[in-house]
């Protein structure tokens, strides 16, 4: 078992970031005292891994995602694990290159994005997977991030790029899969209070002997938030059983989890008012809120059929059943919005690595997915449905299949050509209008993909990408409703890189990347009928710079995004947003951080995130909004090696922050104030 420790970024725009830059290198000496120069080969892979990960060496098994020639991030457990969040997408804001983008309306809390795409549900571009099985909604939501705890999280891995083809549907600038514990022995809980009267309580366990393996976690969050009408409530409960055989030649793995949460929505200001006071709730908001159930189960395979063969199979089941009641102004009547759907899927992988031929290895890969999914919509008042203004059902049934070789035709180069096709298919009908359409005809979806790396120096990997991903359109545009008759939406991207580690304490990756979509769509969202409208070409393009130092005592990060989003080629209906930027994407993210450990006892951290403003509409009228920079501090003291408290302290300075979307006026939703946290975690 190899073991790296290594601490990541999340990018900077202004002044702020260029101050933390300049403080990691006024800090390099202290790192370059506190280890001596190793021998720092690096493999040809770009990946970068924040904080400590077990990397295990080995020629069987399934592509992994630091296997992919692209911008890999690995968050450790140390960067999550006491991380005080009450929803699963802020664990993200520690991984470079990720947009947050925060409504804090209940259950819908806030979303994931990066490479350009925003975070409002019109586009959602980035495959979430729990433990390896796809966890999206229909479309593309992540609500399943909710049924995670910090403390049951064994690691994060992002895969950003268009060149990784394990995946079809939502794939459409990367994935991101969050790893829960597997195997060991320990007992652990956490348990937290703090501002807005929070209270969390997390709890593990971990049984291992012989063949067997059992892991069990349980979860409660209570909060009152920090606006009015913003109480939230949720509990989680997962359980996962392992069995390998005596060879260690097969290993099979039970999951199942389920989430419970009910939270009010504090509903959106407007701006004059957000700025005056901005933990208030206008009365009509009152009634507003929902409740969220979700499931999943199940089950892996991981079996060596041969010193040169190894099979990995999963199947799985997703439930999730949202009841949300809604009202954005007084002007408009509240509306309840369902969301029922089941999905059960498999994918399963064949790896071939020959022993005559240790350049070469192959591995193939197949998946199908079934969803049947509802979403009815109704007017109401005060949640008393009066009228029906949709009653949707439907079938969407995806399916995929990969080729993909890994060639190492000279020592330091590795070569990775592959190539996807998927297939959708369906069918809708609306009760309530008495309409059935089929699916759309997107015939089958080819994506050519192709990858390079190459170590030239012993502390340096140069690296280059480029694939082709994909769009279908998502609830009701995805069928023959829609009069445009819309095709897949083919995203074309390269990425160019340079990862390097010159000393044994300093380590970083700079990549330029653009990815190009054809006849994009985005969802109309506050549309009845669920449709969605044209966009047109678009261009993405951006730079990365991350830098990690880690030495002894001490750590730091630094990530800078820079990121822009244009549409280059107009839907003839709107000639207007030539060469605009496409709205609600910030033209930078960043994260950067300090860790020291002043005694064996007692860690200090600092960190700091934030973003640029953007756009509320895709003709770039008006003002822009959404930039902010917060400091947080942290600092931990162990009692003993069963009992340690920590003290969080977020948003340090207080600064106003907020999401902001447009709706015949802004309509404003602030984010939290100062808050502190205490927690007392124990081992037992």
């Amino acid at each position: 078992m190899l073991s790296k420790s290594f601490h990541v970024p999340t990018g900077a725009g202004g002044v702020a970031p260029l101050c933390l830059f300049s403080a990691l290198l006024c800090c390099a000496p202290a790192f370059a005292q506190a280890l001596p120069e190793a021998n720092a080969d690096i493999e040809p892979a770009p990946a970068l891994q924040i904080g400590s990960v077990d990397v295990s060496a080995r020629r069987s098994g399934p592509l992994s995602a630091r296997d992919m020639l692209t911008s890999v991030d690995i968050v450790a457990p140390e960067q999550i694990q006491q991380q005080q969040v009450s929803h699963g997408w802020q664990l993200f804001a520690r991984a470079p290159g990720v947009t947050l983008t925060q409504f804090r309306q209940g259950n819908e809390s806030g979303k994931l994005s990066f490479r350009g795409f925003n975070g409002e549900g019109e586009v959602n571009a980035v495959k979430l997977l729990i433990d390896g099985m796809p966890a999206n909604d229909n479309a593309g939501g992540m609500p399943f991030l909710d049924m995670l705890f910090p403390l049951e999280i064994s690691n994060i891995e992002v895969v950003r790029g268009t060149n990784d083809p394990r995946y079809g549907l939502h794939n459409i600038a990367g994935n991101a899969t969050v790893n829960t514990r597997t195997g060991g022995n320990y007992d652990e809980a956490r348990l937290s209070y703090g501002s807005f009267n929070t209270r969390q309580a997390q709890f593990v366990k971990g049984v291992e002997g012989g063949n067997w393996t059992q892991n069990y976690s349980a979860g409660y969050l209570r909060s009152a938030g920090y606006r009015q009408n913003a109480a939230f409530q949720k509990v989680s409960l997962a359980g996962k059983w392992g069995y390998t055989t005596d060879d260690g030649g097969t290993r099979l793995v039970a999951s199942a989890r389920h989430t419970q949460g009910d939270g009010d929505e504090a509903g959106y200001l407007e701006e004059a008012d957000a700025h005056r006071a901005p933990s208030w709730s206008y009365p009509y908001a009152r009634s507003t809120g929902g409740n969220r159930d979700m499931s999943q189960l199940g089950l892996a395979l991981d079996t060596t059929l041969s010193p040169t063969l190894s099979l990995s199979a999963k199947a799985w089941a997703n439930a999730v059943r949202d009841q949300r009641w809604l009202r954005y102004s007084q002007r408009t009547s509240q509306q309840e919005r369902i969301i029922d759907e089941t999905h059960v899927g498999v994918l399963a992988s064949l790896s071939y690595r020959p022993q005559w031929l240790r350049t070469m290895s192959l591995e193939t890969g197949v998946n199908a997915e079934h969803q049947n999914d509802r979403s009815p919509r109704y007017s109401t008042i005060d949640k008393v449905r009066t009228a029906t203004t949709r009653d949707q059902y439907f079938d969407f049934d995806t399916y995929g299949g990969y080729l993909q070789a890994v060639l190492t035709p000279l020592e330091g180069l590795k070569l990775m050509p592959g190539y996807r096709v998927d297939k959708v298919l369906g069918s809708f009908s609306d009760a309530s209008k008495n309409t059935h359409f089929p699916i759309q005809d997107y015939g089958l979806i080819r994506q050519p993909k192709f990858s390079a790396a190459y170590s030239p120096w012993r502390s340096a990997t140069v690296y280059a990408n480029w694939g082709r991903t994909f769009q279908v359109g998502a609830g009701a545009a995805a069928y023959r409703s829609n009069a445009n008759q819309l095709r897949p939406s083919i995203n074309e991207g390269w990425e160019t890189g340079l990862k390097w580690m010159p000393t044994s304490w300093l380590d970083g990756r700079l990549a330029a990347w653009r990815q190009d979509a054809s006849d994009e769509v985005k969802r109309k969202l506050n549309d009845p009928a669920g449709d969605s409208e044209n966009v047109g070409k678009t261009r993405r393009v951006g730079i990365d710079l991350q830098l990690n130092a880690h030495g002894g005592n001490h750590a730091a990060w630094i990530a800078y995004a820079r990121q822009r989003s244009r549409i280059v080629e107009p839907d003839p209906a709107a000639p207007a947003t030539l060469g605009k930027q496409i709205d609600h994407v910030p033209n930078h993210v960043f994260s950067a951080g300090y860790d020291w450990n002043m005694t064996s006892a007692v860690k200090l951290s600092a960190w700091a995130n934030g973003q640029g403003s953007y756009f509320l509409t895709s003709a770039n009228t008006g003002r822009k909004y959404g930039a902010y920079v917060l400091l947080n501090l942290g600092a931990s003291y162990r009692v003993s090696p069963t009992l340690s408290f920590d003290l969080q302290l977020s948003n340090l300075a207080d600064r106003y922050v907020e999401y902001v979307w447009i709706n015949d006026v802004t309509r404003h939703a602030p984010g939290d104030g100062r808050a502190l946290t205490a927690s007392a975690s124990l081992r037992f």
